[in-house]
């Protein structure tokens, strides 16, 4: 938080803040996600070796992770209004917090690991 002060940045703590990081993972999300449907309908006819290739390129791994990044962090932050709006009982609300968290973070980190292992030749 003394980041944000000292970057002048105030504006994006507490439910502001949250807002505003609602919108712009929404103007990140966008691009990407077009861009993400126009290469898989590019790739319809392709065989399996030329996507993995196309995948392996360290622009559309970026591109990849940060969209799988953005799409789970813009969930998160709209299921945790949900329940904090609608959920009322304090222990249920946390039990529900932490398993969003660890389900957004665990899909997330599944998403990214999976680009990696194609990237990297794992699989």
């Amino acid at each position: 938080m003394k980041i944000i002060n000292f970057l002048g940045l105030s504006f994006l703590k507490g439910a502001l803040g949250h807002w505003w990081h609602q919108r712009l993972t929404a103007i990140c999300i966008i691009p990407l996600s077009l861009w993400f449907m126009a290469s898989l309908v590019g790739h319809l006819r392709s065989d399996h070796e030329t996507v993995v290739t196309w995948i392996s390129s360290p622009f559309v791994t970026m591109l990849m992770v940060l969209l799988i990044c953005g799409i789970f962090y813009h969930a998160k932050l709209g299921v945790q209004v949900v329940i904090e709006d609608y959920i009322h009982t304090r222990g249920f609300k946390l039990v529900l917090l932490t398993a969003l968290n660890t389900g957004a973070l665990a899909g997330a980190l599944a998403g990214v690991l999976s680009i990696f292992s194609i990237t990297f030749g794992i699989l």
